[in-house]
């Protein structure tokens, strides 16, 4: 939980470009709120390591007193009150995991307890105590407390109201000191790293279903449907929806953040479709998420990993505005492929730690358009870009982080990129090469001012047309120009990087610095405190072989060995019309140039 920064002012530094000039999105009016939907164990990772970097990037605004940056986190988080008075700020999201996910984490939150009351038992009689045993609380989050109060500046956590909602938001997270990186062996769920406090209507455990163990696993998409179909679950997502979309002014969507591997496929499908019916209009834009390399060892699980996967996207794509696949791996399908490499990153692909790390990342970078202060492009808008002709499913790349060496300008090095592709592809749709981009939204940030632009002294040659550019956005908007001349781009540069401090993993290697710029023979151990991440998504022919492989596999799979999964709520029936779907959805994105297969 941090103090609200000031409202959002109009700060214009994004820029659209195309083919025939802009693209322009903006929206007039006040904060156009977003409610997030974290629906799944992975999803819970991703989530965590997205949060923490909100918070951290809130935190280092406040502490130095910064004028109000070009990310407005009113979008993302609502204001409210402790029992005491005490002024919160936290996600406006509603997450959805299962029994034994949550660690030390209270599923109502630490914000609005009061402790004087629970102990406070009107009963005179004689009385039994059952306590289940807790879970200890992780080493790097000692040092959050809870937010019944305020750090007075003797150190001393006191309770401090807010007389008649007037004055300063207090600091109310301790920052006495770092919390250190956590060992990747102490990472055992999600919440183990979750340095946010949530509203006490965040949480929304499906008790039906374990976390751990064999048993009574949420394995197969149809089991994900019935759970929103039981009163008790769907009454309980309803009321949640209602208590953050009520409050809001203008709301101009929801991001669904879902497990496609497992049942929240299924989930995050009866979810979006009660979005839609619901909230007609708003934007639904669904990130499906996928963990690292799975074991080729477990062939069931791999089974229902590509039937969910499948199930999830076409069914998503039909209730949402848009959906993108987000996995470190290298194919959706069966057959094994290698993780994707960054050329600064050293990771482990079989750590849910590292990898949602990564990919919060990319998708700190990739929603930065409809998080504007200024000008922002409404997730509506931007899904109709990027789905024009009915393709609603996108891939999405980064390079994270960003090599700029220290004396080059961004022109030096995209221009030094040359005609090589700029992102690592995080969609796991293969090798992107030889394939086509109908339409593309790119963001930059991080970059100074001061390299924006060329830094030749007058009179020097020009290498390059990017060179003669006069400002940062006119840069990158030709540089996407040459690189897709007849693609429709939007493009936003920022100045503000992506904060990757603890407890976000150090996976980068020592060649940057502080602020992650290359540096010749770096001293060891510098800590990485943000970096410059380049993020596109794009609606490409890799979607082709990459859905029309999914399509082939599934024809070959002798479904009768697979009772349990369609004793799981899906029919045959239900999986002959899903490969109709799967081949259709795969014909939208053929080239018809004939670039791919």
């Amino acid at each position: 939980m941090r103090p609200r920064p000031d409202a959002c002012q109009a700060n214009r530094l994004g820029a659209a470009s195309g083919p025939a000039g802009a693209v322009q999105g903006g929206m007039a009016g006040g904060v156009r709120e977003v409610l997030t939907l974290q629906l799944g164990h992975f999803a819970g990772f991703v989530g965590a390591h997205w949060w923490n970097q909100q918070d951290a990037a809130l935190g280092r605004a406040i502490d130095a007193k910064e004028p109000p940056g070009e990310l407005c986190p009113d979008v993302l988080y609502r204001t409210g009150r402790t029992l005491y008075g005490q002024e919160t700020y936290t996600p406006r999201l509603i997450l959805m995991d299962l029994k034994g996910s949550l660690s030390s984490l209270k599923e109502e939150g630490g914000l609005y307890r009061d402790k004087q009351l629970d102990a406070a038992i009107a009963w005179q009689g004689k009385l039994t105590t059952h306590k289940e045993e807790l879970y200890p609380k992780n080493p790097y989050l000692q040092d959050l407390p809870s937010a019944e109060g305020v750090l007075s500046s003797d150190g001393v956590w006191r309770v401090k109201s807010i007389p008649n909602g007037k004055g300063s938001l207090p600091h109310t997270t301790a920052t006495t000191s770092k919390p250190p990186i956590p060992t990747e062996g102490s990472i055992r769920v999600w919440s183990d790293f979750l340095r946010v406090h949530l509203h006490p209507r965040s949480i929304c455990m499906i008790q039906k279903y374990n976390h751990d163990g064999d048993a009574g696993r949420l394995e197969a998409f149809g089991q994900g449907e019935s759970v929103l179909r039981e009163p008790r679950y769907l009454e309980e997502l309803e009321d949640r929806l209602h208590f953050y979309v009520e409050e809001c002014d203008f709301l101009q969507g929801f991001q669904i953040l879902c497990d496609l591997h497992d049942g929240f496929s299924g989930v995050g499908t009866k979810a979006a479709e009660l979005l839609q019916d619901e909230y007609s209009g708003r934007g639904i834009i669904t990130w499906g998420l996928l963990p690292g390399p799975y074991n080729l060892g477990e062939p069931q699980k791999n089974i229902y990993r590509l039937l969910n996967t499948a199930f999830g996207l076409v069914h998503l794509t039909a209730y949402s505005s848009l959906v993108c696949p987000l996995s470190l791996s290298g194919s959706l399908g069966l057959r094994p492929e290698p993780p994707v490499k960054f050329p600064y990153l050293h990771y482990d692909a079989t750590l849910p730690y590292h990898c949602s790390a990564i990919l919060a990342t990319a998708l700190e970078t990739v929603t930065v358009p409809y998080r504007l202060r200024s000008s922002p492009v409404s997730m509506v808008h931007l899904a109709d870009m990027l789905s024009f002709s009915g393709k609603k499913v996108v891939t999405a790349g980064a390079t994270i982080p960003f090599p700029l060496v220290p004396g080059q300008s961004l022109p030096d090095t995209l221009v030094q990129l040359g005609g090589a592709t700029s992102w690592t592809p995080l969609s796991a749709c293969g090798d992107p090469s030889g394939t086509r981009c109908f339409a593309q939204s790119v963001v930059l940030r991080g970059i100074d001012r001061a390299y924006h632009t060329s830094q030749l002294s007058p009179g020097t040659p020009l290498p390059s047309p990017l060179h003669a550019c006069t400002t940062g956005e006119e840069v990158l908007a030709q540089y996407l120009q040459q690189q897709q001349p007849r693609v429709m781009s939007s493009s936003h540069l920022l100045l503000t990087p992506c904060t990757v401090v603890p407890p976000y993993p150090h996976l980068f290697s020592s060649t940057f610095s502080q602020h992650c710029v290359v540096l010749d023979g770096s001293p060891k151990g510098s800590a990485v405190e943000s970096i410059p991440v380049f993020g596109a998504l794009c609606s490409s022919s890799s979607l082709h072989r990459s859905l029309g492989g999914l399509a082939k596999e599934l024809t070959k799979l002798d479904l009768r060995r697979w009772a349990s999964f369609l004793d799981a709520g899906v029919e045959q029936d239900d999986v002959e019309e899903l490969l109709q779907e799967l081949r259709s959805l795969a014909q939208c994105y053929q080239d018809g140039d004939g670039l791919t297969d």
